[in-house]
């Protein structure tokens, strides 16, 4: 598994940079850390909603709604979406999945407004996906470690907790990683995303 924050890779005792998306930058300019497992930023994989909204008012204000039900596997589910802090309205920075069984287990970070964050040297947030998918093949390379193909098609961090979705930005599919741990009922972080992350797949959010 590649490590967890870092924005450059070493090989043969050298340092190898690898593209942070210059030409498409998210609206907010911060970071957040990821540790596998553990989670992204403030937020911690087994938190409850009262904790998640209390944590995430480092970035803006909450709003708590109930998930649609669609598999009887899953127990009942809450979506917590967090909003910059800004004049204008605009859509969720991060949208973080709130199981009542095992408590936190989504993050997805928004491609346009939410806070960058790094896996192994690879930035994450709103990036072109055959931009990411050629670094993420540049970055397996140079580790000598693997990589993990998508349904779609597309390569990234050999990491089972990070799941990439595509965002359609305009006329280009951004990326919008989500980290997963699993769920109550599911056997994979595939088999744990929330079907509103599905629906969100392609469709134009800007």
């Amino acid at each position: 598994m590649m490590g967890n924050s870092e924005f450059s890779g070493v090989s043969g005792g050298s340092t190898m940079a690898f593209k942070t998306g210059a030409d498409f930058k998210v609206a907010g300019g911060d970071e957040w850390s990821y540790t596998p497992a553990v989670g992204v930023g403030p937020l911690r994989f087994g938190m409850t909603v009262g904790e998640v909204v209390g944590a995430a008012e480092v970035l803006g204000p909450t709003r708590v709604a109930d998930c649609v039900r669609h598999h009887a596997i899953f127990s009942p589910t809450w979506r917590v979406e967090v909003h910059r802090r800004r004049a204008a309205p605009s859509p969720p920075a991060v949208t973080a999945y709130v199981s009542h069984a095992v408590g936190l287990f989504c993050i997805a970070i928004d491609a346009v407004y939410g806070p960058q964050v790094a896996n192994g040297g690879l930035l994450l947030v709103g990036r072109d996906l055959s931009e990411l998918e050629s670094d993420a093949i540049a970055h397996a390379e140079a580790m000598h470690a693997h990589i993990r193909y998508t349904p779609e098609g597309y390569a990234g961090p050999d990491d089972p907790g990070v799941v990439t979705r595509g965002q359609l930005v305009g006329q280009v599919l951004r990326s919008r990683p989500l980290f997963m741990v699993t769920r109550d009922g599911a056997n994979t972080e595939w088999d744990s995303i929330p079907s509103e992350e599905y629906r969100l797949n392609g469709q134009s959010t800007a």
